[in-house]
């Protein structure tokens, strides 16, 4: 009996000691996602088809799909089958900060990779690839870029697209008034009231707001891309544990071949709410990325 005994008590002793040091294991983000039992996912209002509102106020979008698949993936590393999901509406201006300050723990909407960004947050393997073009009346005249000297351009606040905007101004002098929205709706009704002549951003935002315009027939997206960029989902920086979870739910995604599924959905099918189709075809570029998953940004690779 003793010798039973004593095995017992060693096997408890072994099991507490496990969990225990799992326990000690957990940091950063992940220990903060077991204590409060709730992760706290980033959603935006208007990026179609990425993260934007259904008629409920409900969040939908592709990346809103994958950042669920990250949170499934975190319960089964948690072993947290009731993990909560919690939504928290983000802004071009705010997303980074509110991931920075533990706000928000993980920021998959439409948000380009690049080097001054990867100097305040870690970023997950690219979730798409985009180039930067104009959106613009088909009866302005406008067909690229040189064609914007002395007039009225929007853009959204705090994208890279109003970054190139600003530097193309002042290097070519093109005399442009630049106008930053504050969302990419915002940026659009501009355009359509006639308050600009185009609106520069990704391209396939710009495929979602002829998609919703009036009238889709009287917009064209035009303009030899100013840049090729790669989406990628934010996070704080410095915590390998938790990007490590994240990474591993993007590139199951992609090895399974559930994102072509999501593509179909999302890019190429009527969207809710009002069954819009952006006929956005899969891009080479973004098959390749899907191929070779990476967390470079586009200028480093």
């Amino acid at each position: 009996m003793r010798i039973g005994s004593t095995i017992m008590a060693a096997a408890i002793c072994s099991a507490l000691l496990t969990t225990s040091t799992m326990a000690a294991e957990l940091s950063g983000t992940l220990k903060k996602i077991k204590d409060s039992g709730v992760i706290v996912l980033s959603n935006r209002d208007s990026s179609i088809p990425f993260s934007y509102y259904d008629n409920n106020q409900k969040p939908i979008g592709y990346s809103v799909g994958l950042a669920n698949n990250v949170a499934e993936q975190i319960k089964k590393e948690l072993k947290m089958p009731n993990l909560r999901v919690k939504y928290s509406l983000v802004t071009s201006q705010n997303r980074i900060p509110l991931v920075q300050n533990g706000t928000v723990d993980l920021e998959c909407g439409s948000t380009t990779n690049n080097l001054e960004r990867q100097r305040q947050v870690d970023f997950s393997v690219g979730i798409f690839e985009i180039g930067t073009r104009l959106l613009t009346a088909k009866s302005a005249g406008i067909k690229d870029f040189p064609d914007l000297k002395g007039k009225n351009v929007v853009t959204t606040a705090g994208t890279t697209s109003e970054r190139l905007l600003k530097a193309m101004n002042v290097d070519k002098k093109m005399d442009m008034r630049i106008i930053s929205a504050k969302d990419h709706g915002e940026a659009f009704l501009m355009l359509e009231s006639g308050r600009a002549a185009a609106f520069m951003m990704d391209d396939v935002l710009l495929y979602g707001e002829v998609a919703k315009a009036k009238n889709p027939a009287n917009w064209i997206v035009t303009g030899k891309p100013q840049s090729f960029e790669i989406y990628g989902c934010m996070m704080r920086k410095g915590d390998p544990a938790f990007k490590k979870v994240v990474d591993t739910a993007l590139i199951n995604t992609f090895k399974s071949g559930e994102v072509k599924n999501m593509y179909a959905k999302w890019f190429t099918s009527p969207i809710p709410p009002k069954g819009l189709n952006l006929n956005f075809p899969m891009s080479a570029e973004f098959k390749a990325l899907i191929a070779n998953p990476t967390d470079k940004a586009a200028e480093q690779k």
